[in-house]
């Protein structure tokens, strides 16, 4: 039986959950009685939940309204995938040249049935989003580096904020599967030098297209 979450943990992982899926858009304020009311917890455990977020970054201190949710600038994009492509493209080799077992060969069979996932008639895309995290996860467990590991963990909090504006342009959902398929091939057929490559056009593509997006978002224009 698992050990139900303390209450400052479960705050905690549904304001994550609820920022980073755009629940909560930037420039949202985080008022205590309000979440507290919606969360169901006390104060006490909620102000433990927003102090994590404060060190996530998710959230920030405004002089005149208090704790709202951080908003993602062309910047801070910028950033964000310079780290990335330095920690990704050194992870997918790591993967590439130790891994183990059939994980990548199956994930290689799910990515190749993501254009009949996206094509149905649906907004949720929870479903790609879900594989694309389990990718992440088999990469990270194949290179068995502890510490690249941990600063992509830290990474992939706003990496997916950034990731989620992309739902919607299911063109663009539709080219990073495909990319992601050639990355996945690459380290099934242990060619590290290929899995290095494909994921430097894949970032190169995302960055473009999360710029472009970042810019034009209606989620950003409303707030």
């Amino acid at each position: 039986m698992s050990t139900p979450l303390r209450a400052s943990e479960r705050a905690y992982q549904t304001l994550r959950d609820d920022i980073v899926g755009w629940k909560l858009s930037p420039g949202v304020v985080l008022g205590e009685v309000e979440q507290s009311t919606r969360l169901g917890v006390s104060r006490t455990p909620l102000r433990e939940a927003l102090s994590r977020l404060m060190a996530d970054g998710l959230v920030a201190s405004q002089t005149g309204r208090g704790l709202v949710v951080t908003d993602i600038s062309v910047e801070n994009i910028r950033e964000l995938f310079a780290v990335r492509e330095a920690l990704e493209v050194k992870a997918v080799r790591l993967a590439a040249e130790r891994h183990s077992g059939t994980i990548f060969a199956d994930l290689e069979r799910e990515f190749e049935a993501v254009p009949g996932l996206l094509s149905l008639d649906s907004n949720d895309r929870s479903a790609y989003f879900d594989l694309v995290r389990r990718f992440d996860a088999a990469v990270d467990e194949a290179g068995e580096n502890i510490y690249l590991t941990g600063a992509l963990s830290s990474l992939r909090t706003h990496l997916a904020r950034v990731r989620r504006l992309a739902q919607s342009n299911p063109q663009r959902l539709a080219d990073a599967a495909r990319e992601h398929l050639l990355i996945v091939r690459a380290i099934v057929m242990r060619d590290a030098e290929l899995a290095a490559h494909a994921t430097h056009v894949h970032l190169h593509h995302a960055l473009t297209s999360a710029l472009a997006m970042a810019a034009n978002s209606p989620l950003r224009a409303a707030n």
